[in-house]
Protein backbone atom coordinates (compact mmCIF):
# COMPACT_ATOMS: atom_id res chain seq x y z
CA UNK A 1 0.00 0.00 0.00
CA UNK A 2 0.97 3.63 -0.47
CA UNK A 3 1.30 4.88 3.09
CA UNK A 4 1.77 8.34 4.55
CA UNK A 5 3.31 7.79 7.97
CA UNK A 6 2.80 10.32 10.79
CA UNK A 7 4.63 9.97 14.10
CA UNK A 8 7.20 11.65 16.33
CA UNK A 9 8.60 9.85 19.43
CA UNK A 10 10.38 6.54 19.92
CA UNK A 11 6.99 4.83 20.30
CA UNK A 12 6.32 5.42 16.59
CA UNK A 13 9.67 4.16 15.27
CA UNK A 14 8.75 0.49 15.68
CA UNK A 15 5.66 0.96 13.52
CA UNK A 16 7.62 2.74 10.79
CA UNK A 17 10.18 -0.07 10.71
CA UNK A 18 7.47 -2.73 10.62
CA UNK A 19 5.69 -1.11 7.67
CA UNK A 20 8.94 -0.91 5.70
CA UNK A 21 9.82 -4.54 6.45
CA UNK A 22 6.29 -5.58 5.39
CA UNK A 23 6.96 -4.10 1.96
CA UNK A 24 4.68 -1.10 2.02
CA UNK A 25 5.62 2.05 0.11
CA UNK A 26 6.12 4.96 2.49
CA UNK A 27 5.35 7.95 0.29
CA UNK A 28 6.18 10.49 3.02
CA UNK A 29 6.90 10.68 6.72
CA UNK A 30 5.35 13.50 8.73
CA UNK A 31 6.88 14.31 12.10
CA UNK A 32 7.15 17.27 14.48
CA UNK A 33 9.91 19.78 13.68
CA UNK A 34 13.28 19.53 15.45
CA UNK A 35 13.16 20.90 19.00
CA UNK A 36 15.70 22.09 21.57
CA UNK A 37 17.07 19.18 23.59
CA UNK A 38 20.35 18.09 25.13
CA UNK A 39 21.08 21.45 26.75
CA UNK A 40 19.43 23.51 24.02
CA UNK A 41 20.78 21.71 20.98
CA UNK A 42 18.21 21.52 18.18
CA UNK A 43 17.44 17.82 17.76
CA UNK A 44 15.23 16.05 15.20
CA UNK A 45 12.57 13.64 16.44
CA UNK A 46 13.34 9.91 16.72
CA UNK A 47 11.03 9.30 13.75
CA UNK A 48 12.85 11.85 11.60
CA UNK A 49 16.21 10.31 12.46
CA UNK A 50 14.98 6.83 11.55
CA UNK A 51 13.15 7.93 8.40
CA UNK A 52 16.20 9.73 7.04
CA UNK A 53 18.34 6.67 7.79
CA UNK A 54 15.86 4.65 5.72
CA UNK A 55 16.08 7.18 2.87
CA UNK A 56 12.44 8.25 3.21
CA UNK A 57 10.99 11.66 2.38
CA UNK A 58 10.42 13.63 5.60
CA UNK A 59 8.10 16.57 6.17
CA UNK A 60 8.12 18.63 9.39
CA UNK A 61 5.33 21.24 9.20
CA UNK A 62 4.59 23.33 12.29
CA UNK A 63 0.90 23.19 11.39
CA UNK A 64 -1.38 21.29 9.03
CA UNK A 65 -4.05 23.97 8.77
CA UNK A 66 -2.99 25.81 5.62
CA UNK A 67 -4.49 25.05 2.23
CA UNK A 68 -0.99 24.46 0.89
CA UNK A 69 -0.32 21.71 3.46
CA UNK A 70 -3.67 20.08 2.76
CA UNK A 71 -3.01 20.12 -0.99
CA UNK A 72 0.53 18.75 -0.56
CA UNK A 73 -0.80 15.86 1.50
CA UNK A 74 -3.56 15.04 -0.98
CA UNK A 75 -1.01 15.10 -3.81
CA UNK A 76 0.77 12.13 -2.21
CA UNK A 77 -2.24 10.04 -3.28
CA UNK A 78 -1.93 7.69 -0.26
CA UNK A 79 -3.98 4.54 0.17
CA UNK A 80 -3.89 5.09 3.92
CA UNK A 81 -2.22 7.25 6.55
CA UNK A 82 -0.76 5.45 9.57
CA UNK A 83 -0.54 7.66 12.65
CA UNK A 84 1.39 6.89 15.86
CA UNK A 85 1.80 9.61 18.51
CA UNK A 86 2.23 12.31 15.88
CA UNK A 87 1.39 15.26 18.13
CA UNK A 88 -0.73 17.38 15.79
CA UNK A 89 -4.49 17.20 15.26
CA UNK A 90 -5.37 16.24 11.70
CA UNK A 91 -7.78 18.56 9.88
CA UNK A 92 -10.75 16.94 8.18
CA UNK A 93 -9.05 17.36 4.81
CA UNK A 94 -6.22 15.10 5.99
CA UNK A 95 -8.65 12.53 7.37
CA UNK A 96 -10.51 12.44 4.06
CA UNK A 97 -7.57 12.37 1.63
CA UNK A 98 -6.36 8.71 1.85
CA UNK A 99 -8.54 6.12 0.15
CA UNK A 100 -8.81 4.11 3.38
CA UNK A 101 -8.65 7.08 5.73
CA UNK A 102 -6.24 7.60 8.61
CA UNK A 103 -5.56 4.75 11.03
CA UNK A 104 -4.07 5.38 14.45
CA UNK A 105 -2.07 3.23 16.88
CA UNK A 106 -3.21 4.26 20.36
CA UNK A 107 -1.42 2.94 23.45
CA UNK A 108 -4.44 1.89 25.51
CA UNK A 109 -7.50 -0.32 25.42
CA UNK A 110 -9.97 2.26 24.23
CA UNK A 111 -12.24 3.79 25.38
CA UNK A 112 -10.08 3.74 28.52
CA UNK A 113 -7.33 6.35 28.53
CA UNK A 114 -8.11 8.51 25.55
CA UNK A 115 -5.63 11.36 25.26
CA UNK A 116 -2.00 12.30 25.63
CA UNK A 117 -0.53 10.10 28.38
CA UNK A 118 -2.28 6.70 28.34
CA UNK A 119 0.76 4.67 29.42
CA UNK A 120 1.59 6.79 32.47
CA UNK A 121 -2.08 7.01 33.49
CA UNK A 122 -2.52 3.25 33.31
CA UNK A 123 0.44 2.77 35.67
CA UNK A 124 -0.69 5.51 38.06
CA UNK A 125 -4.18 4.03 38.25
CA UNK A 126 -2.82 0.58 39.05
CA UNK A 127 -4.32 -1.04 35.95
CA UNK A 128 -3.46 -4.74 35.75
CA UNK A 129 -3.31 -4.64 31.97
CA UNK A 130 -3.26 -2.19 29.12
CA UNK A 131 -2.69 -2.63 25.40
CA UNK A 132 -2.98 -1.04 21.99
CA UNK A 133 -5.96 -0.13 19.87
CA UNK A 134 -5.89 0.29 16.09
CA UNK A 135 -8.63 2.79 15.31
CA UNK A 136 -10.06 4.64 12.34
CA UNK A 137 -9.48 8.31 12.98
CA UNK A 138 -12.20 10.95 13.03
CA UNK A 139 -12.63 14.42 14.48
CA UNK A 140 -12.57 14.07 18.26
CA UNK A 141 -10.04 12.93 20.83
CA UNK A 142 -9.42 9.21 20.15
CA UNK A 143 -13.13 8.60 19.56
CA UNK A 144 -12.99 6.70 16.25
CA UNK A 145 -14.23 3.15 15.66
CA UNK A 146 -11.86 0.30 16.50
CA UNK A 147 -10.29 -2.11 14.02
CA UNK A 148 -8.30 -4.29 16.46
CA UNK A 149 -6.96 -4.49 20.00
CA UNK A 150 -4.18 -6.41 21.71
CA UNK A 151 -3.51 -6.66 25.46
CA UNK A 152 -0.35 -6.51 27.57
CA UNK A 153 0.07 -6.99 31.35
CA UNK A 154 1.37 -3.93 33.17
CA UNK A 155 3.09 -5.82 35.98
CA UNK A 156 5.89 -3.81 37.58
CA UNK A 157 7.08 -2.19 34.36
CA UNK A 158 8.16 1.43 34.20
CA UNK A 159 6.63 3.79 31.64
CA UNK A 160 9.74 3.38 29.51
CA UNK A 161 9.56 -0.42 29.56
CA UNK A 162 5.83 -0.46 28.91
CA UNK A 163 6.20 2.03 26.06
CA UNK A 164 8.72 -0.24 24.33
CA UNK A 165 6.47 -3.27 24.73
CA UNK A 166 3.39 -1.47 23.47
CA UNK A 167 5.30 0.02 20.53
CA UNK A 168 6.33 -3.44 19.39
CA UNK A 169 2.84 -4.84 19.95
CA UNK A 170 1.22 -1.95 18.09
CA UNK A 171 3.61 -2.25 15.15
CA UNK A 172 2.80 -5.94 14.68
CA UNK A 173 -0.92 -5.35 15.05
CA UNK A 174 -0.91 -2.51 12.52
CA UNK A 175 0.82 -4.67 9.91
CA UNK A 176 -1.77 -7.39 10.52
CA UNK A 177 -4.66 -4.92 10.23
CA UNK A 178 -3.39 -3.55 6.91
CA UNK A 179 -3.12 -7.09 5.52
CA UNK A 180 -6.76 -7.76 6.43
CA UNK A 181 -8.13 -4.23 6.06
CA UNK A 182 -10.72 -4.99 3.37
CA UNK A 183 -12.34 -7.65 5.56
CA UNK A 184 -12.34 -5.84 8.91
CA UNK A 185 -15.55 -4.24 10.17
CA UNK A 186 -14.84 -1.24 12.38
CA UNK A 187 -16.51 -1.45 15.80
CA UNK A 188 -17.75 1.73 17.56
CA UNK A 189 -16.17 2.37 20.93
CA UNK A 190 -18.37 1.54 23.95
CA UNK A 191 -20.06 4.50 25.56
CA UNK A 192 -19.22 3.18 29.02
CA UNK A 193 -15.74 3.04 30.47
CA UNK A 194 -14.44 6.26 28.91
CA UNK A 195 -11.51 7.82 30.77
CA UNK A 196 -9.07 10.55 29.74
CA UNK A 197 -5.30 10.40 29.99
CA UNK A 198 -4.48 14.03 30.54
CA UNK A 199 -0.93 15.20 29.87
CA UNK A 200 1.44 14.66 32.79
CA UNK A 201 2.07 17.94 34.60
CA UNK A 202 5.41 18.78 36.20
CA UNK A 203 3.80 19.01 39.64
CA UNK A 204 2.71 15.37 39.39
CA UNK A 205 6.32 14.21 39.44
CA UNK A 206 6.83 15.40 43.03
CA UNK A 207 6.38 12.61 45.56
CA UNK A 208 3.68 13.16 48.17
CA UNK A 209 4.61 11.03 51.16
CA UNK A 210 1.01 11.08 52.41
CA UNK A 211 0.02 8.82 49.51
CA UNK A 212 0.06 5.07 50.11
CA UNK A 213 3.34 3.26 49.54
CA UNK A 214 1.79 1.44 46.57
CA UNK A 215 0.69 4.71 44.95
CA UNK A 216 4.14 6.24 45.43
CA UNK A 217 5.87 3.24 43.85
CA UNK A 218 3.46 3.44 40.91
CA UNK A 219 4.30 7.14 40.56
CA UNK A 220 8.00 6.31 40.46
CA UNK A 221 7.39 3.76 37.69
CA UNK A 222 5.05 6.06 35.75
CA UNK A 223 7.56 8.93 35.78
CA UNK A 224 10.54 6.82 34.66
CA UNK A 225 12.52 7.60 32.58
CA UNK A 226 10.99 11.08 32.34
CA UNK A 227 10.29 13.46 33.94
CA UNK A 228 11.38 11.44 36.98
CA UNK A 229 9.61 11.30 40.35
CA UNK A 230 11.43 13.38 42.96
CA UNK A 231 11.55 14.52 46.58
CA UNK A 232 13.65 16.99 48.56
CA UNK A 233 16.30 16.13 51.13
CA UNK A 234 18.27 18.88 52.82
CA UNK A 235 17.09 21.41 50.24
CA UNK A 236 18.32 19.24 47.37
CA UNK A 237 16.06 17.69 44.74
CA UNK A 238 16.54 13.93 44.45
CA UNK A 239 15.00 11.80 41.73
CA UNK A 240 13.72 8.42 42.86
CA UNK A 241 14.36 6.02 39.98
CA UNK A 242 13.41 2.72 41.59
CA UNK A 243 11.55 1.82 44.78
CA UNK A 244 9.42 -0.88 46.37
CA UNK A 245 6.61 -0.90 48.92
CA UNK A 246 7.10 -2.13 52.48
CA UNK A 247 4.71 -2.76 55.40
CA UNK A 248 6.62 -0.58 57.90
CA UNK A 249 4.71 2.34 59.39
CA UNK A 250 5.43 5.83 60.68
CA UNK A 251 4.67 9.49 60.12
CA UNK A 252 4.55 10.18 56.35
CA UNK A 253 7.87 11.45 55.03
CA UNK A 254 9.80 10.31 58.12
CA UNK A 255 12.77 7.97 57.90
CA UNK A 256 11.81 4.69 59.53
CA UNK A 257 15.16 2.99 58.94
CA UNK A 258 17.99 3.13 56.43
CA UNK A 259 16.46 3.50 52.99
CA UNK A 260 12.89 3.23 54.27
CA UNK A 261 10.51 6.22 54.25
CA UNK A 262 7.08 6.13 55.88
CA UNK A 263 4.13 6.82 53.59
CA UNK A 264 0.43 7.49 54.19
CA UNK A 265 0.11 3.74 54.59
CA UNK A 266 3.09 1.44 54.57
CA UNK A 267 6.55 2.65 53.64
CA UNK A 268 8.72 3.09 50.55
CA UNK A 269 12.13 1.47 50.26
CA UNK A 270 14.48 3.57 48.14
CA UNK A 271 16.49 1.48 45.68
CA UNK A 272 18.01 3.85 43.09
CA UNK A 273 18.26 7.62 43.32
CA UNK A 274 19.76 10.47 41.34
CA UNK A 275 20.72 13.56 43.35
CA UNK A 276 20.51 16.84 41.48
CA UNK A 277 23.53 17.29 39.22
CA UNK A 278 24.80 13.74 39.73
CA UNK A 279 24.51 10.35 38.06
CA UNK A 280 22.16 7.60 39.31
CA UNK A 281 23.41 5.63 42.30
CA UNK A 282 22.31 2.93 44.70
CA UNK A 283 20.16 4.46 47.42
CA UNK A 284 22.27 3.10 50.28
CA UNK A 285 25.35 4.89 48.88
CA UNK A 286 23.47 8.20 48.78
CA UNK A 287 21.97 7.52 52.19
CA UNK A 288 25.30 7.05 53.91
CA UNK A 289 26.71 10.17 52.27
CA UNK A 290 23.82 12.32 53.50
CA UNK A 291 24.11 10.87 57.05
CA UNK A 292 20.37 10.60 57.33
CA UNK A 293 19.03 8.85 60.44
CA UNK A 294 15.73 7.36 61.59
CA UNK A 295 13.37 10.13 62.67
CA UNK A 296 14.66 12.64 60.09
CA UNK A 297 11.98 14.00 57.78
CA UNK A 298 12.15 14.45 54.02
Amino acid sequence: MRIAFMGTPDFAVAALDALVVAGHEIVAVYTRPPRPANRGRITPSPVQIRAEALGLSVRTPESLKSDAEKAAFAALDPDVAVVAAYGLLLPQAFLDAPRHGCINIHASLLPRWRGAAPIQRAILAGDAETGVTIMQMQQGLDTGPMLAQARLPVGTQTAGELTAGLASLGARLMVDVLERLAGIAAVPQPEQGVTYAHKIGKAEARIDWTESAGAIVRRVRAMHPGPGAWFEAGGQRVKLLAAEADVAAGNPGTIVAGGLIAAGSGAVRLLTVQPEGKTPMQADTWWRGKRLAPGDRL
